[in-house]
């Protein structure tokens, strides 16, 4: 028979196996042994590791034999385990069995229950930092003004706010659909119209809208930017081709606000609030624009003829009544050729050569 000797420290544990079974827990201190009779073996393990790794683990859990002295876990398929370890996050736990020694450190386990496949913590940013949370998550961050449709098995379950979200994986598939709900603009650009007057003509648009509801607008549509941009075309296509050239081009924003009120009743069907509607280019044909040119420039010459005119007319009757003033009043008519006179000596030399006398005796008199 042959006797062995075990010492066991005062932060360590024996793991006392009799043929290849597991029997008990050897506390601190020496302990024998026999091998000859009977195959005995002691595994010592430390406690200042919080983590019994054993391949013989499910037996020892069974036999009942740790008591207080750890922690023992048993997780379902639908159960995990988020592990503290002196106040420290350690990882997350998949089903499983495990056992913690909690004897020389501070340990905390928390067992949730993965039914509910969006997962809500006040240290979120921390778990999702540890070890084995890509195996165990699926996050995903939405950025402030939007929101998040979220889907599992295809199925919608709710709208997630702004911020870090995180869903356990295995537990359905999930799907999350990003929404803007700011202010956005579309462009509506390189529309090809016939106006009601036969004429060709390309039109570039902006839409200002933004999303009113956001379950509506994904549920509705498949794209609902897409369904936006197909109703702005239609509007465009059913109020400008009812119009006239020169109406159009006269009144654009009363044209855009016709636009705007058909769109507006259109979309508010998948979730959508138009803001506003402009029309940003009217591109006419090079012909027609030459043509239009020539009118304008027909226009504009007609108008400066009517306004020598008037003025030349103005002039006219402004020398008839100061003629029928002069011709009344010889006071008067003595005062304007003294005036006349005396513009022309203040802008050059006056010279008088008198002939006789009778010239001279004229000048004198006008002086």
């Amino acid at each position: 028979m042959l006797i062995n000797t075990v010492k066991i420290k005062a932060y360590e544990k024996g793991l006392l196996f009799t043929d290849n079974e597991f029997k008990s827990i050897l506390g601190s201190g020496r302990h024998w042994y026999t091998r000859m009779i009977t195959k005995n073996r002691v595994d010592v393990v430390s406690m200042r590791d919080p983590w019994l790794c054993h391949e013989d683990l499910d037996v020892i859990i069974a036999s009942g034999a740790l008591g207080d002295n750890a922690i023992v876990l048993d997780l379902s398929d639908k159960q995990r385990g988020l592990v503290w370890i002196d106040k420290r996050f350690a990882k997350v736990l998949g089903p499983g069995q495990y056992v913690l020694w909690d004897t020389y450190k501070e340990i905390k386990v928390e067992v949730i229950d993965v039914d509910m496949v969006h997962f809500v913590h006040d240290q979120l940013e921390t778990i999702l930092e540890s070890e084995l949370a890509d195996k165990e998550f699926h996050s995903t961050l939405i950025d402030q003004g939007n929101v998040g449709i979220l889907y599992i098995g295809g199925v919608l379950q709710e709208t997630l706010k702004p911020g870090l979200h995180a869903f356990w994986k295995r537990m359905g598939k999930v799907k999350i659909v990003h929404v803007d709900l700011r202010e956005s603009i579309l462009d509506i650009s390189g529309q090809e119209i016939m106006t009601a007057d036969k004429v060709s003509l390309r039109l570039n648009g902006l839409c200002t809208f933004r999303v009113k509801d956001p379950i509506l607008a994904v549920s509705t549509v498949d794209d609902y930017k897409q369904a936006l941009y197909r109703e702005a075309q239609l509007a465009l296509r059913a109020t400008v081709g009812t119009a006239e050239l020169d109406g159009l081009l006269g009144d654009k924003d009363a044209m855009a606000s016709q636009i705007q009120q058909a769109i507006t009743l259109r979309v508010a069907d998948f979730g959508l609030e138009m803001i506003g509607f402009g029309i940003r280019d009217i591109i006419l044909p090079g012909e027609m624009k030459n043509l239009l040119n020539k009118v304008v420039e027909s226009k504009k010459a007609a108008e400066a003829n009517l306004i020598t005119r008037r003025e030349e007319t103005a002039a006219m009757r402004s020398q008839v009544n100061t003629a029928r003033m002069l011709e009344g009043n010889k006071t008067l008519m003595r005062l304007k050729e003294l005036e006349v006179l005396e513009k022309i000596a203040t802008s050059s030399n006056l010279n008088v050569i008198c002939g006789d006398s009778g010239i001279s005796d004229k000048v004198l008199k006008l002086v």
